[in-house]
């Protein structure tokens, strides 16, 4: 076991064989690599990862489709050969979250992470040619 000490959430105690890896890194942090997914504190669709490398970050994600049931992203040979998963392997498109000031919550759908469970292994990619929004509103309930 190792330890990320001072994160929100405190010292974090985690098993770095179980750590999430980006082999890109995700954009605009490309030097972050390894983030720890935070056990749910409360029951619902949106959970923490937090990052190895920087205690001071960490970011909500959700899975889009409890939102938007028409998104739908499917990684490309390239992506799934990076995530070292194959043709028939399953792979998870998720969103980052952002809670601004004015609590009106957004999805980043242009630019999903591509998790892939059986390897641990996660790419964020920009679609092209997408009606989706880097800030997109929740939906009304």
């Amino acid at each position: 076991m190792k330890t990320i000490v001072g994160t929100r959430f405190g010292n974090i105690d985690y098993d770095p064989e179980k750590t999430l890896l980006f082999p890109e890194g995700l954009i605009g942090f490309g030097q972050l690599r390894e983030f720890v997914v935070m056990p749910q504190s409360k029951p619902g669709p949106l959970f923490w990862i937090q990052s190895v490398e920087e205690p001071a970050l960490a970011f909500v994600l959700t899975d889009p489709t409890g939102f938007f049931l028409d998104y739908s992203v499917a990684p490309d040979a390239a992506e799934r050969r990076k995530l070292g998963i194959g043709e028939q392997d399953e792979c998870l498109a998720l969103a980052v979250v952002t809670v601004p000031p004015d609590r009106q919550i957004t999805l980043n759908l242009a630019a999903p992470i591509l998790f892939a469970p059986q390897t641990n292994r996660a790419l964020q990619v920009i679609l092209e040619k997408t009606p989706w929004q880097t800030r997109t509103p929740l939906p009304a309930a």
